[in-house]
């Protein structure tokens, strides 16, 4: 899963976080994703949360604060069959003018 957090300040950079394992669901996934890309934006902003609390309460104290303007996913998941080796992708791309 990669998660993307997106300052409303243009004139600063946002983060991607990568997560794979194995065990997840696709929820799962994606919220660790973000939650790990909204928490490294959120620290180079000055913000200080508890890490503890679940990324649902997280997110609306990143968004509310106004320096957060978007956070978001790409996630894939697949379930294996036992003993063999399973590969998914997940791609953010980034496109320049």
């Amino acid at each position: 899963s990669v998660g993307i957090a997106i300052p409303k300040d243009r004139n600063k950079w946002g983060y991607l976080s990568e997560v794979h394992g194995h065990g997840m669901n696709a929820q799962q996934a994606a919220d660790m994703a973000e939650d790990l890309a909204a928490g490294m934006l959120g620290t180079t902003l000055g913000m200080e949360l508890d890490p503890d609390k679940a990324w649902s309460e997280k997110e609306q104290v990143y968004k509310s604060s106004g320096l957060i303007i978007r956070t978001s996913n790409i996630t894939q998941t697949a379930r294996g069959k036992k003993d063999l080796w399973t590969t998914t992708v997940a791609i953010a791309m980034f496109l320049f003018d």
